[in-house]
C-alpha cells in the first residue's frame, strides 16, 4: 500500500500564506522597533521628570566643606546619592517650603533612604523643619558654578549627584517632588 503525499494546490497556498504572514509579522516588528528607536520615542517609564544633563558637570576635584569645618567627602565606594540645593541667602518660606517637601521624598525612599543624602549649600533659612538626611554646606563659589544654572531667577532648582559627584539631573524651581521621588526610586535599584 502506498499513500500519495502530494499536495493540494489549495494547501500550498495556504501554507505559502501563512509563511508570508510570519515573515511580515518578523520584518514589520522589527521594521516598527526601528522607526521608533531612530524617531527618539520612549516608553513613559523610562523618560526621568528631571532635567538629564549632558555631559554631567563634575564636581569630583571640589572637596565641599561642611558647615561645622569638615571636609565633605564623596566617598563613591559608600554609593550615596545625593540631593543638592543652592538656594540664595534671602530665601526663607520658598525654602522651607522645599525642604518639608525635601524631607518628605526623602522619607518616602523607605529602606533605601540611607543611601540619599540632602545638601544645603549656604545657610539654611530659620524654620527648616528637622531632616535627619540634611548636611549642610559652607557657601562656596565654585561649589555653585558647579552646578547648571543654580541661580534662576524663577526660584531654587534641585539637582541629583551620583555617588562618584557628577551633577546627573536638574530639577526646574517649582518642580513635582513625585518626579523627583520617581527618579530616585529608578536610580538606587541601580545599586
Amino acid at each position: 500500500m502506498t499513500s500519495s503525499t502530494s499536495a493540494t494546490p489549495h494547501s500550498v497556498k495556504r501554507g505559502r500564506r501563512m509563511l508570508i504572514a510570519l515573515a511580515v509579522l518578523f520584518f514589520g516588528s522589527m521594521l516598527l522597533a526601528g522607526v521608533l528607536r531612530f524617531s527618539g520615542w520612549q516608553p513613559a517609564s523610562m523618560r526621568n521628570h528631571g532635567e538629564l544633563l549632558q555631559p554631567p558637570a563634575d564636581l569630583r576635584g571640589l572637596v565641599p566643606v561642611r558647615a561645622d569645618g569638615q571636609p565633605y567627602a564623596w566617598t563613591p565606594a559608600e554609593r550615596v546619592w545625593r540631593i543638592a540645593l543652592a538656594p540664595p541667602a534671602s530665601c526663607t518660606q520658598q525654602c522651607v517650603t522645599l525642604a518639608a517637601e525635601l524631607d518628605k521624598v526623602w522619607q518616602l525612599l523607605g529602606h533605601r533612604a540611607d543611601k540619599v543624602e540632602v545638601l544645603w549649600i549656604g545657610t539654611p533659612p530659620a524654620g527648616l523643619p528637622p531632616m535627619p538626611a540634611l548636611r549642610v554646606l559652607r557657601d562656596d563659589a565654585r561649589l555653585r558654578q558647579g552646578l547648571p544654572r543654580a541661580d534662576d531667577a524663577a526660584g531654587v532648582p534641585v539637582y541629583v549627584i551620583d555617588p562618584n559627584g557628577f551633577v546627573i539631573l536638574r530639577y526646574a524651581p517649582g518642580f513635582d517632588p513625585a518626579g523627583l521621588r520617581a527618579d530616585l526610586v529608578k536610580l538606587l535599584k541601580l545599586m
